[in-house]
């Protein structure tokens, strides 16, 4: 069904580029079905620069169904690679556009550059957390001082400055962000957890008598946080995974017991609540981190001899619907057989004692797309059981992955105001 505001105004359009003798070729004459079909596949980086060809094909590209027919896309479908490389003077940025068939030939998987996104607030907060992704929105926690929030359009280079909240002392803070699907809102969560007696650290046994909590919520578009009260979980610091309106956590491991809980934040009614795990030998004893698979909730855990088993919540909520959905055997890709820089280990907040691979996601083809110790990524096929390096070029030593689906959308249009 053609876009008839679009049409009119690629119509005006036409007639001030004959007027100001501008150049067309075309493209905008097509039908809309065609031309939204082909834009809908380009990745996020061709599309920014298709606007800036001409005023005939910026209207194209600021047409509201195109915008939505692209945000539909999955990260399976076409996702873009964002690289945090953790710099101890100033972070940065990277992408690559990890699109199609580009990582199927080993050939031409070396042609596909890493390059830099650049951060307009970067002078007031070089170092930082990458909270989340969602529709095309970064958050970001000024990981200095638990204090500046940004949220930021990496492509349309379009940014918000949250307002800032009272500090504590001897303070720990957990974000998260997400979108309600059920009052269309994009909220960001921030735990915070206080330490009466300097018994702080996420990897230390806590006193509950010495711990106090508070619960923080900011609904883009508003002016100012709001106070949930206390919490009784102790969330562990790894970024929140968003399935099904809600953030989930593990828990951090309590003190003379085995195995990490799951938590979640239900971002509509505003509530935390636990979320039924596996019943698995290595979710009671080992440690394991939570993804999405195909848009389902998942587990990623390890077993013996670097083996990893990843399991399912077909059914989101019913303990009965978790299955076991791979195995992945154990595996070094070359980047993390090469010589490692022991300064640069010292200096990586993303290097974690044990935390060996992560699950990214599970692409079109099926296959699943891994982070090897903040290091290497590599491509793991179910069906015939072998993994493929993915190496590109201007890649960082050291990156936190996030799996991001761009959008050019300005922030405002996002939030209604």
């Amino acid at each position: 069904m053609e876009s008839s505001d679009s049409l009119t105004k690629i119509k005006r359009s036409r007639t001030n580029q004959e007027e100001d003798d501008e150049p067309s070729n075309g493209f905008e004459t097509l039908p809309w079905e065609i031309i939204s079909d082909i834009l809908s596949k380009l990745p996020i980086s061709s599309l920014v620069q298709f606007k800036y060809v001409c005023r005939a094909w910026r209207l194209i590209g600021q047409d509201p169904n195109l915008l939505q027919l692209y945000g539909s896309r999955t990260a399976e479908e076409n996702p873009c690679l964002i690289f945090h490389f953790d710099s101890p003077i100033r972070n940065q940025l990277y992408f690559v556009d990890f699109h199609g068939d580009c990582y199927r030939d080993e050939k031409q998987s070396q042609v596909l550059v890493v390059r830099k996104i650049q951060t307009p607030f970067c002078s007031s907060m070089p170092e930082y957390d990458v909270v989340g992704s969602c529709n095309g929105l970064l958050c970001l926690s000024d990981s200095l001082y638990n204090d500046s929030l940004y949220i930021y359009n990496p492509f349309m280079r379009d940014y918000r400055e949250l307002p800032k909240t009272n500090r504590y002392p001897d303070q720990e803070v957990v974000f998260g962000f997400g979108f309600s699907p059920v009052t269309k809102e994009y909220k960001v969560v921030k735990v915070i957890y206080c330490y009466r007696d300097g018994n702080k650290g996420f990897f230390r046994h806590r006193s509950r008598s010495s711990t106090q909590s508070e619960v923080q919520v900011f609904t883009l578009g508003s002016s100012r946080w709001r106070s949930l009260g206390k919490v009784s979980h102790y969330l562990h610091h790894w970024p929140a995974v968003l399935v099904q309106g809600g953030l989930h956590w593990m828990t951090c491991r309590p003190r003379y017991r085995t195995g990490r809980n799951i938590v979640a934040f239900d971002l509509d009614a505003e509530e935390f609540r636990e979320v039924p795990k596996p019943d698995a030998f290595g979710l009671r004893r080992c440690d394991y981190h939570l993804a999405t698979v195909r848009g389902c909730l998942s587990a990623a855990f390890y077993i013996s001899y670097g083996k990893m088993e990843i399991w399912v919540m077909k059914e989101y909520g019913v303990k009965e619907s978790w299955v076991k959905e791979f195995v992945i055997g154990s595996y070094t890709p070359k980047a993390i057989k090469q010589e490692v820089n022991k300064y640069s280990i010292n200096v990586s907040k993303f290097f974690v004692k044990g935390r060996t691979v992560r699950v990214l996601c599970v692409l079109k083809s099926g296959e699943i797309l891994l982070e090897y110790k903040s290091r290497a990524l590599a491509l793991y096929n179910p069906k015939s059981g072998k993994f493929k390096d993915l190496a590109f070029q201007g890649m960082p030593n050291w990156f936190q992955t996030i799996v991001h689906v761009g959008s050019l959308n300005q922030i405002d249009t996002l939030i209604g105001t």
